[in-house]
Parts: structure tokens; C-alpha cells; sequence
């Protein structure tokens, strides 16, 4: 501790100034703000050091070791947790603890910023039978949940402020809950737009009008939260984005003489081009045809993709498949019939396929379906790695292959149920994550009891697990009184734009007053990679239940980037370069 804190003292006259070393006659100042709570030894040792206090103009403890991906999201920037906590060589592993721990604390410290204190609920490791030995990679959600509530008992003593009680509902679980939502097309404008248009983080590449109106250049724009127009898209059906554009067009042009005496002389419709160059000369019109110019060109890129790669007819199947209304029959017609479907389609279907088919997949017919499509041994590592990422596995049997076991009972075709009473004008609109059902069930405090415990006292060790988890699950929508009745809520963050392409922080700016008003907040998080879908599923049910829900993760994935994951946790070496995507 004497180490640390005197290193400490040495960076900060340091940085003062590397050449006085904060002589009296220096008046720079240093500014020092931690990302999260720090040990009240450290601040002891700066008061006692007159050299160091006096250069001191603020110490502030920001509780920030997160990003915020929008109003209702956030990551810990674990980009290789699939590969550190789920092989079969992470048993023994310095990274798999090392990754647990660091990932408590970054989830803590969004707890510490928004001054909650969770009641903390949890994926248990399940096995088939007493002969199936429970692994690492199954303890994942019950190591993290007791790390995270040893954080958040150690803050209740050291943040000011900080609730000693409940005051809202974690629930951690892993990708094993559903392997099907991070390969599958998802259909929205957001989902489309991160799957197809090869984005970095939320940054968008623009073309568009130079300011001598002669050619393009190229303009990084943020799809976030602050852009009115994708707030209002992002998670509707993509069809149903682009006629709302259209309609936004039309309108605009409707209201703008300037746009219509345009288009009366060229005596047609008006591009997107024409109508930028036109407003250049009007500033009052420039925001505005701006961003609508940007979504429309946003949406006519998608549905040139979506025709090219014929991905109605790929969605269609993938639909099926996990409604139970096509099979191996319908896979076999389809790669056939459809050569000229790309080579990561074909590999997204034969993923479905074998979340659902577990035993048939590494089957004489499971050989005859990747020859079929063209895929190569490259490609069926995927595969082959989504059994590190199952529930738990089953014994292997007698005709060989791996056990892709994805739930106890066994599955006819179909993985998921027709939701009733949610219909919806679009196809291909069908596919759920099964987050959904999870966040409705934790809501009513109906989670399952066999399978998600919960917390009940602090552990200051994981040994002491035992003793300190309840089988019980409480309800979520107990009255309770929210520390958000003594604050306003939703200032986690402050806006701020990262390189990476996301904010690295946001503001609960669109939660709307009433909903702040209402009872405990309900956060999910989920170890290894969450969907475009389930953030979707999250907006969808904060206005469906009236609370405001926050969506954490690891990492957010887009299918592309999830494949790359899994073909990563090869225990051969293997580098980007050695990966065809």
C-alpha cells in the first residue's frame, strides 16, 4: 500500500510538471478523477502530503468503467470473454478469474453511478444427471453474480449515499440462454444497418455534396440516440422504416417552396443529391434535409443489399426453422436451389439448423448439408464451437459427434412458440429473443426456481457461495421504495463521443419523466455478447411495462463479429488473418 500510494504522489508531481516536480513555485494543477471507488488509504496519503495537496484542484471518484451504447445499454468492453470464460481450456485459466473480477467491478460501477443497489438474481449450472460434472464455463453467471454483490457490499461503506438496501433487480446469465438470436437476420432498421453496412461501433461513412457542389466527399456520422429520426427507426421492421422516410420526404418537400419550385422546373422527383445541394444556400433547412438525406441513402443501401443476396428467401428459411415449420427436407432444397447464396448465409442457416438439431449436425446428414453448401472446415469451427456455450452438455453417444445440447427437454423441431396477440403487419417479423420472455418473468417474479437464485448476503469469498445464495427468486414488482424518488434519475452518464464509434457515456434522456417516477429499475446482463434483438426487446418492454430496463453485456455483437468470436476459441492458434468471414 505504501508502494501504491507513493507511486501515486510521484505520477502527480510528475504531471505537474516534469521539471519542477511541483515546486513551490509551480501553479499548474492536477485534476484527478478515478473510474471508480478508490481505497480511503489513497486519499489518507495525499491529505498527509502538503507537497502533493496543495497541487491538487480536484479529486473525484466518476464510477465509470463502462460504455454506454445508448439510453438503455452499456458494455464492460470484454471483447474476448466467449474465448477467456467458455473453451474447454479455460479450466485453470489466470484469464477466467482475472475476466470475472474485472468485469464485477465495471458492473458495479454502474450501480455506484446511478446510486442503486441490486437485488441480485442469476443463471444456476444445470446438469443432466449426477454423472455430469459441472464445469467453469457453467459456474460463469454464479462466479460473476457472487463477485458483483462483494463489490457492491464493499461500496455501501465507502460511496456516500449509497443505498443499504435493495432498490432494483439484476439479473446475470450467459449466451447459453440463447445461441440462436446472435446468428439469426434481424429485421429492424438498427439490426439491419450493424449487420449489412459493415459499420465501426455506431460511426456511419457518408457521401456526401462538397462545398463547391462539383463532386462527394465522404462525412463519419453517429447513429445514437441524439439523432431524432433514427430514435424513431431503429427498432421498427425495415420496410416500415422506409415508407415512414418516404413519408418524412414527401412532407418536407410538401412544406419547403423551395424543394417544390425545384421539382416543378426539373419536372420530376427529386434525389437526395439535388435536394442536399439545393438547401446549402438555406442554413434553416440544412440539419433537417441533412439527416433525413442520410437515412434515406441508409435505406436505399439495405434494400440493395437485402435484393442482392436474395436474404428474404434466407430469412424466410431461418424463420422457419425455429418455429418448427421446415426441417433438414427444406435446408437441402434450399442449397440447392439457391447457389448463388453467399458463403456466410449458408453458414448463419447450418448454425440455426444445429442449435436445433444437435444430433444431427456431425450425422452423415450434417455432412452432406456442409458439402452441400460449400463450406469449408474453417467454417464448421463455428459450429463446432457453440456446444462451449450450451447450457450444459450431454454424454456422447454411440454414434459419435458432439453433444450440442441446448435444454433438458427435447425439442420436436421448433425452438420457439408463436407469440399470441402479436401479430405483425411485416414478415419476417416473428423471431424473439428469449431475453424477452426472461425480462417479463423476472418482472412478475415468476423466473423459474430451479433454474435463477438470488443473493441474499454479501460473500466475501467465492467459497462461501453457498451460504450466501437463496434459492428463492423475489418478486420484481414488490412495492419498494426507488432511490430514484430522491434524485432524478438516469445520470449515469454525461454525453461524450469515444473512438471507437460509440458514446462512451449516455443520459436516460428519452425515459420519460413517469417512468422514472415508477419502481425499482430492472437490469439484465449477459456474459458473452448481446444482440441488436435483445436491445430492441428491452426498448420494446420498458413502454410494454411501464419501467425502465437497462440492458449490460460484455461486448455487443453483430452476427458477423460473433462468428469471428467463435471461430476464435479454437484451441488451435489461430490469428484474423487465418479466419475467412
Amino acid at each position: 500500500m505504501q508502494f501504491i500510494s507513493c507511486n501515486l504522489r510521484n505520477k502527480i508531481l510528475t504531471y505537474l510538471c516534469p521539471t519542477c516536480q511541483g515546486s513551490v513555485h509551480c501553479t499548474r494543477r492536477a485534476y484527478i478523477f478515478f473510474s471508480s471507488p478508490i481505497q480511503k488509504e489513497w486519499v489518507a496519503h495525499i491529505r498527509k502530503d502538503s507537497s502533493v495537496l496543495a497541487r491538487v484542484g480536484a479529486l473525484s471518484e466518476m464510477n465509470l468503467e463502462y460504455f454506454a451504447i445508448d439510453s438503455q445499454g452499456f458494455v464492460t468492453d470484454h471483447d474476448k470473454a466467449l474465448e477467456e470464460l467458455f473453451t474447454e481450456n479455460a479450466e485453470g485459466s489466470m484469464n477466467y478469474n482475472s475476466c470475472i473480477n474485472t468485469m464485477a467491478t465495471r458492473i458495479a460501477t454502474v450501480f455506484a453511478s446511478m446510486k442503486e443497489f441490486p437485488r441480485v438474481h442469476y443463471r444456476v449450472a444445470r446438469t443432466i444427471d449426477a454423472s455430469t460434472l459441472t464445469t467453469l464455463r457453467d459456474l460463469v453467471p454464479t462466479k460473476l453474480a457472487a463477485s458483483v454483490w462483494n463489490c457492491l457490499a464493499r461500496y455501501k461503506s465507502i460511496i456516500p449515499e449509497f443505498p443499504q438496501t435493495e432498490t432494483c433487480e439484476l439479473l446475470i446469465v450467459d449466451r447459453s440462454i440463447d445461441q440462436i438470436a446472435p446468428v439469426i437476420h434481424e429485421w429492424t432498421y438498427d439490426a439491419m444497418c450493424h449487420d449489412l453496412l459493415s459499420m465501426d461501433g455506431n460511426k456511419y461513412v457518408q457521401e456526401v455534396p462538397n462545398t463547391s457542389g462539383s463532386g462527394t466527399e465522404k462525412k463519419e456520422v453517429l447513429l445514437e440516440d441524439h439523432d431524432p429520426i433514427w430514435f424513431e427507426l431503429r427498432d421498427v421492421h425495415v420496410a416500415d422504416a422506409n415508407l415512414r422516410l418516404h413519408e418524412k420526404m414527401r412532407d418536407f418537400i410538401s412544406k419547403n417552396k423551395a424543394a417544390q419550385l425545384h421539382q416543378a422546373r426539373t419536372n420530376g422527383e427529386l434525389s437526395t443529391k439535388e435536394l442536399q445541394k439545393m438547401v446549402q444556400a438555406l442554413p434553416q433547412y440544412t440539419d433537417q434535409i441533412d439527416k433525413l438525406s442520410l437515412h434515406v441513402e441508409i435505406a436505399e443501401k439495405l434494400f440493395d443489399i437485402i435484393k442482392e443476396e436474395h436474404l428474404k428467401d434466407v430469412g424466410q428459411l431461418e424463420q422457419d426453422l425455429v418455429f418448427g415449420d421446415a426441417g433438414s427436407k427444406e435446408v437441402i432444397d434450399f442449397f440447392r436451389t439457391h447457389q448463388d447464396i453467399s458463403r456466410e448465409n449458408k453458414l448463419r442457416l447450418l448454425m440455426i439448423y444445429a442449435a436445433i438439431n444437435p444430433e444431427k449436425i456431425q450425422s452423415e446428414k450434417g455432412a452432406k448439408l456442409m458439402q452441400l453448401a460449400g463450406l469449408s472446415a474453417d467454417d464448421m469451427i463455428a459450429v463446432n464451437n457453440m456446444r462451449c456455450i450450451c447450457a450444459h452438455e450431454t454424454k456422447k453417444s454411440s454414434k459419435g459427434g458432439f453433444p450440442l445440447k441446448f435444454e433438458i427437454r427435447k425439442k420436436k423441431r421448433g425452438i420457439r412458440k408463436e407469440r399470441i396477440g402479436e401479430e405483425s403487419t411485416w414478415t419476417l417479423s416473428r423471431f424473439y429473443p428469449i431475453l424477452e420472455d426472461l425480462i417479463e418473468k423476472l418482472s412478475k417474479g415468476e423466473l423459474p426456481k430451479d433454474e435463477y437464485h438470488c443473493m441474499s448476503d454479501p460473500s466475501s469469498s467465492f467459497r462461501g457461495i453457498s451460504s450466501s445464495m437463496s434459492a428463492r427468486t423475489s418478486p420484481a414488482h414488490q412495492p419498494a421504495q426507488s432511490m430514484r424518488s430522491r434524485r432524478t434519475g438516469g445520470t449515469w452518464a454525461r454525453p461524450r463521443n469515444s473512438d471507437d464509434g460509440y458514446s462512451s457515456d449516455s443520459v436516460l434522456k428519452h425515459a420519460s419523466s413517469d417512468m422514472r417516477k415508477l419502481g425499482r429499475r430492472l437490469f439484465i446482463f449477459v456474459v458473452g455478447g448481446a444482440t441488436r434483438s435483445e436491445l430492441r426487446a428491452v426498448h420494446k418492454l420498458s413502454s410494454k411495462l411501464k419501467r425502465e430496463i437497462i440492458l449490460g453485456s460484455s461486448s455487443l455483437d453483430d452476427p458477423p463479429k460473433f462468428i469471428t468470436k467463435l471461430k476464435m476459441m479454437s484451441n488451435e492458434e489461430l490469428s484474423l488473418d487465418d479466419l475467412q468471414i
